[in-house]
């Protein structure tokens, strides 16, 4: 009877540290979208597999096997022994280890898809234990270390299994979606770019919800389920504008994004490093931002797109067969000389030209030129970067029939756009420049602009755990950053600097004055708490999600 009791306790504490270890892989699942190869290589990167539970069941194993043999002890009590040592180590590891639904920076959501993969994964977790109630002597313990290690397997096998059911389910939010856009007609905008698409939707939307009802994909929403599941719950037939952001993931999927919404005009923002390392090339990255262009093109409609996006022979064949549907924008030849920087532009006679973007304390004015006519236009948001944003919505809402008039009078009343460069006055005198949705090197370069141009009394203060997904550029497109950072703030407070060393040692070897290490954005930010005074400005430059930030240590 005690060695029943004391198994199935053994077995109920395994149940409990598999619910544990379980949510915790499924925490990391879903901010990789539920992709189980790159689920699999962040496992295999970070070697995120259980070492301390497995040591301990190991040391018991080896325990128990020495008691059985010299017969120290006999039969049921070895068993007692042994399976109460494993039952104190799991409920002692499942205690230590958080609940990502409630102790995480981006918890995990219990959503229907995510219930479908945990439930019988669990389950399964589980069932791998049955074995405990075989008739053993002495008890294989060591047999522990292969359910443990076997937890996130049992969720990408879920998952695969899964995968018919996940393909039709969304395959049929998508037809009523797409069928939806059909029988309302909103007149779509698409709008991608390897970084400034959210501003841009952000700016547009808001002159466009001025004129007609307008829906915009909220957020960074700009996965094909994100934006099927806003058209399905939100467009209404009144909308005449649906504003749509579309991510790009690889070849092909901005073409898959095109026939779910089909777009009347496409906004291609830039072309450059963010999510390098999903594409490997430029190259690629270009021919899949302009699958954009080619369905708007189809579809009659026209192409707002910025002369750096250009650069590339997929994307200029595109626009030298199509030019009366393409608008370009871009910096004039005295904005880029201006800049001291030499470089080959694709810009234009009867372009629109961008001839100077000026910071000021109150927001951003824009003085550029297009169809013979001189702009000048003010807008209260911060960072010279936007000034690019602003003229590709001011193009695109001029297409679609709005006057200049009326567009300057809604940029006039622009929100700060959240977490871009957003700036906030804090109590104490204390300025914050929210950057924290911002993970590209042309954003973190305008930023730390910003952040050296703020008048301030106090101190300029830098709080980054750099960059991410930037593939093969990584280190170099950190060191510049880091010579940038060493000029423009008087502290860098860097979150996982082992993640970043070539922006660390450039920080340090070009003169930066003072830096602080630490392992999460938490201690950052408690730092900031007892050391910041009136007078500092403080630039919060991206905030990673947990499985960069913080890998979980088993």
């Amino acid at each position: 009877m005690m060695g029943l009791a004391t198994t199935l306790l053994l077995f109920f504490a395994f149940a409990g540290f598999a619910l544990r270890r379980g949510l915790t892989y499924m925490h990391i699942y879903q901010q990789e979208e539920y992709d189980s190869p790159r689920f699999f290589g962040w496992m295999m990167k970070h070697k995120v597999f259980d070492k301390r539970l497995s040591f301990l069941v190991l040391i018991i194993s080896g325990i128990t096997l020495y008691l059985s043999s010299t017969r120290i002890l006999h039969g049921e009590e070895i068993a007692f022994f042994s399976n109460a040592a494993i039952v104190l180590a799991m409920a002692l590891i499942a205690w230590l280890e958080k609940d990502p639904r409630k102790n995480s920076k981006k918890k995990l959501v219990m959503t229907n898809r995510a219930k479908r993969i945990f439930i019988p994964a669990y389950f399964l977790m589980v069932a791998s234990a049955a074995w405990v109630f075989l008739p053993m002597y002495p008890p294989q313990h060591y047999l522990w270390i292969a359910c443990i290690q076997f937890i996130p397997f049992w969720i990408i096998v879920v998952n695969m299994v899964l995968g018919p059911f996940e393909d039709m389910n969304q395959k049929k939010f998508w037809n009523e979606a797409h069928y939806k856009v059909q029988d309302y007609q909103p007149k779509v905008i698409g709008i991608t770019g390897s970084f400034g698409k959210t501003s841009v939707k952000h700016i547009l939307g808001h002159i466009l919800k001025t004129q007609a009802p307008t829906l915009i994909t909220p957020g960074s929403v700009n996965t094909p389920m994100g934006i099927a599941r806003v058209v399905r719950e939100q467009l209404e037939p009144d909308h005449k504008y649906l504003v749509v952001e579309m991510g790009a993931y690889g070849p092909g999927s901005i073409e898959r994004l095109c026939r779910l919404t089909p777009p009347d005009m496409g906004i291609i923002t830039a072309i450059g490093h963010a999510h390098y390392e999903r594409f490997k090339s430029l190259d690629t990255v270009a021919k899949t931002k302009y699958e954009l262009a080619v369905a708007a093109i189809e579809k009659g409609g026209h192409v707002i797109a910025h002369e750096r996006t250009l650069r590339f022979q997929a994307s200029r064949d595109i626009k030298e067969q199509n030019e009366n549907q393409f608008v370009i924008c871009g910096e004039g030849a005295d904005a880029v000389k201006a800049k001291g920087i030499e470089e080959q532009s694709y810009l234009q006679k009867g372009d629109l030209a961008i001839n100077a973007i000026i910071q000021k304390d109150k927001g951003i004015e824009v003085r550029f030129s297009w169809k013979n006519v001189q702009y000048n236009v003010d807008a209260p948001i911060f960072g010279v970067h936007h000034g690019h944003n602003i003229v590709l919505a001011f193009a695109a809402a001029i297409e679609l029939g709005i006057s200049s008039a009326d567009i300057q009078s809604a940029l006039q009343s622009l929100p700060q756009i959240q977490h871009r460069l957003e700036v906030r006055k804090q109590g104490g005198g204390i300025t914050i420049i929210d950057d924290a949705y911002n993970s590209n090197p042309v954003g973190f370069q305008a930023a730390l602009g910003l952040l050296e141009q703020m008048p301030t009394g106090g101190r300029k203060i830098l709080v980054t755990p750099g960059m991410v997904e930037l593939g093969a550029v990584h280190s170099d497109a950190h060191k510049t950053i880091g010579e940038y950072a060493a000029k423009a703030c008087d502290i860098a407070i860097v979150v996982q600097g082992k993640r970043i060393p070539t922006f660390v040692d450039a920080y340090k070897n070009n003169g930066g004055k003072e830096l602080h290490q630490v392992n999460t954005f938490a201690e950052a930010q408690s730092w900031i708490s007892k050391n910041a005074k009136s007078g500092d400005v403080i630039l919060l430059e991206n905030d990673l999600p947990d499985l960069y930030e913080s890998v979980p240590k088993f």
